[in-house]
């Protein structure tokens, strides 16, 4: 009797033949790039370094396209934004010791926005692995270490025949639901040393999918269709799980108000009579939230950022469906369903009752009427005016990213973004330089779109070098810098606090001419004439850098106090 799972697939003959006759002068690396490539894998970024050298020579006898920037960082916001728009892993191939290092920030912004992202370090060769001082350049006790509270995953080669496998088995975890990066390290002997193991040909895997158990999500449809004030909160997990189209067609069902996180934008329309779009940092959001009876979060872990800065306390029922196991229930009592977003809504609409609420769209305008009516007495005309034109220059379809400045901030809460997996920033861990690399990644992904990277002069500072990449490369991306003299919500968070800033001005280059010296034209505009040169900076093939000279203003908060 032959049973399922004693089936093998016979290999070819011209498989059999290519096994037996491996093309010689292939290495470890090769080993790498052939096993990418037979998981699906076309584009890869990094950058080349000693111990990592098998890797990249082995990219000369391969089709992958090899895209490289200047800093290690920067290479992997380039994949991340690369495994954002594609819904791929991105894999990311690094050095040793201080490359590897250099991309921490990178990673550690992948792991909490999961963005699939596939890194590949070279080790110190074996005779140094183990912990003990034997002073190879780049040597670390355990580098796999600085990475394990940071990745979802490690996974540690120490013969070539491991490598597929373990490839194999990190595009897995990078690809199961919660998406996120990976880690992998190969010792430099490894990647080195000549192989006569037979060519990768194979490699599909099949990263298991996520569903909710269906007991729990009968008994969160009872709730939701019972509920009087029912409201969604929906997160960065719908935008992932492709699940915008579900969402919308269950918020209309309930006739529930719908609030989108700033890693969620698009997960909703805008313009929606049931959207109150993404400004959770006002108090006014805040109450009608809490005053919910039932409220449903989706794919959000309800964070600092999410939930007014821990200031929203809910009164009623909370329903929250995530597929990070660490966030379900992380911050409120709730009925947690561990789900992915998607199936989790698909079972939601297969059960719940459909509900009639003339009201809703009332209550909704009654709120963003309270919201504009705080924003105007503040006179920040300036600051929505220059938001506004980069909206009107931005076509619709065309992605954008956003470093952590000021008008970032205000494009989290204030800004349309048209369409789910189009606007994208790095609020999931904060750190500066994310938006031009991340943008070049996009652009990489697909070169039919403008893509629009924006950043204060503080964080431009950080990637400027990636300007030699965009020119390289002639990648379509217009790099909005707003130049305001310094770290501009930094001093204004250091004089609220302290009474004056420290440590926030800085001398900066021209922008215009540092972007002209690379070959990249470069134009300085004003808030007049911002949605005309962006429009038109947008237009141009190639890179392009836009400078506006501008003091921006964040709005008041409403969780102080």
């Amino acid at each position: 009797m032959t049973h399922d799972h004693d089936l093998v697939l016979r290999p070819t003959a011209a498989q059999t033949e290519a096994a037996l006759n491996p093309p010689p002068g292939r290495n470890g690396g090769d080993l790498v790039v052939e096993s990418l490539a037979g998981l699906g894998a076309t584009t890869v970024f990094g950058l080349p370094g000693q111990h990592a050298l098998g890797m990249f020579d082995a990219l000369r006898r391969c089709d992958l396209r090899y895209i490289g920037l200047r800093v290690e960082n920067n290479a992997g916001f380039a994949a991340d934004a690369y495994g954002r728009v594609t819904g791929e892993a991105a894999p990311l191939l690094l050095s040793t010791g201080p490359g590897a290092l250099i991309s921490l920030a990178a990673l550690q912004e992948a792991r909490a926005a999961s963005a699939p992202v596939l890194a590949i370090s070279s080790q110190v060769p074996t005779a140094g692995l183990g912990g003990g001082r034997h002073g190879y350049l780049h040597e670390l006790p355990d580098q796999a270490a600085s990475f394990r509270g940071v990745v979802k995953s490690v996974h540690t080669v120490r013969t070539q025949s491991q490598i597929p496998s373990a490839i194999a088995e990190a595009w897995t975890s990078a690809l199961t639901v919660p998406h996120g990066p990976v880690w992998v390290e190969i010792p430099q002997d490894v990647l080195l040393a000549e192989t006569q193991i037979p060519v990768v040909t194979g490699g599909d895997t099949f990263p298991e999918e996520l569903p909710p158990r269906p007991e729990l999500t009968a008994v969160a449809a009872d709730l939701l269709s019972r509920a009087e004030r029912p409201a969604i909160v929906a997160g960065g997990g719908v935008v992932r799980a492709d699940a915008a189209k579900k969402l919308r067609q269950l918020a209309e069902r309930l006739q529930a108000p719908v609030v989108t996180t700033f890693g969620g934008k698009g997960a909703f329309p805008w313009t929606h009579p049931l959207s109150l779009q993404s400004w959770l940092e006002d108090r006014h959001t805040t109450d009608f939230l809490e005053d919910a009876d039932v409220l449903l979060v989706v794919g959000s872990g309800l964070g600092e950022l999410s939930s007014n800065y821990h200031t929203f306390k809910p009164r009623g029922r909370v329903i929250q469906i995530e597929a990070d196991l660490g966030k379900l229930e992380s911050n409120h009592p709730a009925l947690g369903i561990h789900a992915d977003a998607r199936l989790a809504l698909q079972a939601l609409l297969e059960t719940v009752g459909e509900r009639t609420d003339p009201s809703a769209p009332e209550r909704v305008r009654a709120v963003l009427d309270k919201v504009r009516d705080r924003i105007a007495a503040q006179e920040l005309t300036l600051e929505q005016d220059v938001l506004a034109a980069v909206r009107e220059a931005l076509p619709p379809g065309a992605p954008s990213f956003w470093d952590m400045t000021i008008l970032a901030y205000w494009a989290w809460s204030a800004f349309d973004a048209k369409a789910p997996n189009t606007m994208h920033s790095a609020q999931g861990a904060g750190g500066l330089g994310y938006g031009f690399p991340a943008a070049l990644g996009a652009a990489v992904a697909d070169p039919t779109n403008p893509v629009l990277a924006v950043s204060g002069d503080g964080g431009a500072l950080y990637s400027v070098a990636e300007l030699a990449t965009a020119r390289q490369y002639d990648l379509n991306v217009t790099w909005l810098i707003v130049d305001d003299g310094g770290y501009g919500i930094l001093r204004e968070y250091m004089t609220d606090a302290f009474g004056a800033p420290t440590a926030t001005e800085l001398t900066r280059p021209d922008y215009v001419a540092l972007a002209e010296s690379f070959g990249v034209p470069g134009v300085r505009t004003s808030p007049q004439t911002l949605a005309a040169d962006l429009a038109k900076a947008l237009a141009a093939p190639g890179p392009s850098v836009v400078v506006l000279p501008a003091v921006l203003r964040m709005f008041a908060p409403t969780h102080l106090g």
